[in-house]
């Protein structure tokens, strides 16, 4: 079982922000920038492109509110998505706010926030759903 299962499970504590039947979205815990989201399938696959056709179309479907809720809530040019996959052997998307392409550049250092600000971070987004 991944970590994203034991998230999605409950066994793990997660900054969700919306679920449905078929995935989880939830703030990733140490973002490249605040707002930060991760989209992940309840169906445990390691690569995304091994999802059926269905669910590809799904989480994009899903995904969409979220990136919009995203723009809403920060100070940026567009949400980014980027499919990186080498961290967790379970598939999912990063949905960013960014204002430049370095916004999506994974090698940068990661952010180290309190949970005071990630549960602000959390309803900011949701309140924008």
């Amino acid at each position: 079982m991944t970590i994203f299962s034991k998230i999605i499970k409950g066994d793990i504590p997660s900054y969700k922000i919306v679920e449905n039947e078929n995935f989880y979205a939830f703030l990733d815990i140490f973002p490249l920038v605040k707002g930060h989201v991760l989209v992940v399938p309840k169906t445990e696959v390691d690569k995304l492109f091994d999802l059926p056709e269905s669910y590809l179309t799904a989480m994009l479907l899903f995904a969409k509110p979220i990136a919009q809720s995203i723009e809403k809530s920060f100070d940026c040019n567009r949400c980014g998505i980027s499919v990186v996959g080498l961290e967790v052997p379970h598939a999912h998307m990063h949905l960013l706010p960014i204002n430049s392409a370095d916004d999506l550049n994974f090698t940068r250092e990661k952010l180290k926030l309190d949970q005071d600000e990630l549960i602000a971070i959390q309803q900011k987004i949701i309140s924008n759903l």
